[in-house]
C-alpha cells in the first residue's frame, strides 16, 4: 500500500526531479509533487512524496524530518487526507 508524505519548509527553488533525487535512496517512489503557485509558477515551499512501501516511508520520515536542505530544516511527516471543501465561493449576498 502506498504511503504519501508531506514535505514542508522546502527551498523555493526546489524542483520535482530534485525532490525525487533526495527521497529515492529510501525506496521505490510513486508520485512526487512540488506544489506551485498557479500564477507565478514558483514553488510554495511544500510538496508530497509517495512511497510504495510503508517501511521505506517510515525510514524517510525518521532520517529526513528536520534535515538541512539548502539551509532550511525540512519537515517530513505522513500526509493527512485532503479535506473536502464546500463548492462555491462561500459568499452570501443577502436578500436584495
Amino acid at each position: 500500500m502506498a504511503v504519501r508524505l508531506y514535505v514542508g519548509n522546502l527551498p523555493y527553488n526546489i524542483t520535482q526531479s530534485r525532490l525525487q533525487e533526495i527521497f529515492s535512496p529510501f525506496g521505490a517512489l510513486g508520485e512526487v509533487t512540488v506544489i506551485s503557485d498557479k500564477f507565478s509558477g514558483r514553488s510554495k515551499g511544500f510538496g508530497f512524496v509517495e512511497f510504495e512501501d510503508a517501511e521505506a516511508a517510515k525510514s524517510a520520515i525518521e532520517k529526513m524530518n528536520g534535515a538541512d536542505l539548502d539551509g532550511r530544516n525540512i519537515i517530513v511527516n505522513e500526509a493527512r487526507p485532503k479535506e473536502e471543501r464546500p463548492a462555491g465561493g462561500g459568499r452570501s449576498f443577502g436578500g436584495r
